[in-house]
């Protein structure tokens, strides 16, 4: 949902989306869609499956930016982006996240190109900025 209310920033480039939720495929028509299994860092079955999922989904559409708001397949996809493809990593923690940063955001500082938080008292020096929210 996030995402997709910077779909305007994204006109006349073409954009694929992925998420845990297959429902979401009819909020982005005219778009690829790729429903990926969902994960915590406790279901160790899950990530074997996801991190297969995400690197033939990678490997097929070759992005130049990979961009997620939030949890933990976003910060996975973000991690082999930049490994193995060396695309651009943009991490925005989700709006959900007023009080802390998430585990996940805090991964994702390392292999995210820009690193941001939707609450400016979240922000520090070092990152993650605050650009604004997105809701």
């Amino acid at each position: 949902m996030q995402l997709r209310r910077l779909h305007p920033a994204f006109d006349g480039v073409e954009v694929v989306f992925a998420s845990v939720q297959s429902t979401y495929a009819d909020d982005v028509p005219n778009h690829r869609f790729y429903r990926i299994r969902n994960v915590t860092r406790w279901d160790r079955w899950n990530l074997v499956v996801i991190v297969v999922q995400l690197v033939g989904i990678l490997l097929k559409e070759r992005p130049r930016t990979v961009i997620t708001t939030g949890a933990g397949p976003g910060m996975i996809a973000l991690a082999l982006a930049k490994v193995l493809l060396g695309s651009k990593t943009i991490w925005i923690d989700s709006i959900a996240n007023c009080e802390e940063l998430s585990g996940a955001g805090w991964q994702a500082r390392h292999f995210a190109d820009v690193w941001l938080t939707q609450w400016p008292q979240l922000a520090q020096a070092g990152g993650p900025e605050y650009w604004g929210a997105v809701l």
